[in-house]
């Protein structure tokens, strides 16, 4: 797909695809490994603006072409010579990104086609899940280009154990999958052909799921842990009876009453189980 800048056509670097409810959000820039370059960023934030606004989504995949996931900023695009030495880098738009697919409201979850890197492991950690083959291998490589981690620490350090984030932040030393499931960064890391069979058994699981419900869900996960526990037992109690007298809520009683799927259900048969 492309489209037209200054009048001559321009491909697209991040592509798009629904199937059964789920948006497939590819980055598609294999000569550069999907570098987080400026075009990839805006064509990144403009599919996850559409899929988080489609009613017709309501479970988000991202991936990538060729044998990298993403490599991390762009360096030939850092390397530009600037007349103000305290200008914003070109990756002035990426926090904006990883906070889309942090707060959105539909469940992200993260099929990586191989290896990532630095900039690409924020990407990994912002989303809900991750799913790697064994073959991938990963680094957070910042300090060894004299920069620093420190945009991808804001989602990163929510999801690796302390140690390991001090330990691989700090050495820039490439780890594999299995490590990376261990510490974390991956929900799970698995045989390459079996990859698509349990991104897609995640997909279905999670159509299955309420839309409010999931999106409030996703909140909770992450606001709870942080709440005073009279106050968390207080606001959730609260909570709680409002998602059982919702019409999502009732409409979830009825069904499980009746024995039936609940309406906002998609065929298993459509998106993969």
């Amino acid at each position: 797909m492309t489209s037209t800048e200054a009048g001559w056509p321009v491909e697209r670097l991040v592509h798009r695809e629904t199937k059964g409810g789920v948006a497939t959000i590819t980055l598609d820039s294999p000569r550069n490994r999907n570098a987080l370059s400026v075009r990839l960023l805006g064509d990144l934030e403009d599919r996850l603006n559409w899929a988080i606004a489609d009613d017709d989504v309501r479970v988000i995949v991202l991936t990538g072409t060729g044998p990298v996931f993403c490599s991390g900023a762009d360096l030939k695009e850092q390397r530009i010579e600037r007349s103000d030495p305290h200008e914003a880098p070109v990756t002035a738009s990426f926090p904006e990104i990883m906070n889309l697919i942090w707060e959105s409201p539909k469940p992200v979850i993260c099929r990586l086609n191989g290896t990532a890197r630095a900039g690409g492991l924020g990407l990994v950690a912002a989303c809900d899940f991750a799913f790697a083959p064994l073959s991938a291998s990963f680094a957070f490589t910042e300090v060894r280009l004299g920069v620093a981690p420190a945009m991808i620490s804001v989602t990163c350090l929510r999801r690796l154990r302390p140690g390991a984030a001090a330990e691989y932040f700090l050495t820039g030393e490439v780890f594999d999958a299995a490590r990376a499931a261990e510490i974390g960064l991956l929900t799970r890391a698995v045989p390459e052909e079996e990859l698509d069979a349990i991104v897609a058994h995640y997909a279905g699981m999670l159509l299955r799921g309420g839309p409010e419900a999931l999106a409030i869900t996703k909140q909770l996960v992450r606001s709870v842990p942080a709440m005073p526990v009279e106050e968390g037992m207080r606001r959730m109690a609260a909570l709680s009876a409002e998602r059982f007298t919702s019409a999502e809520g009732q409409e979830g009683i009825r069904a499980f009453m009746d024995k039936r799927p609940a309406s906002w259900v998609v065929d298993p048969g459509d998106a993969g189980s």
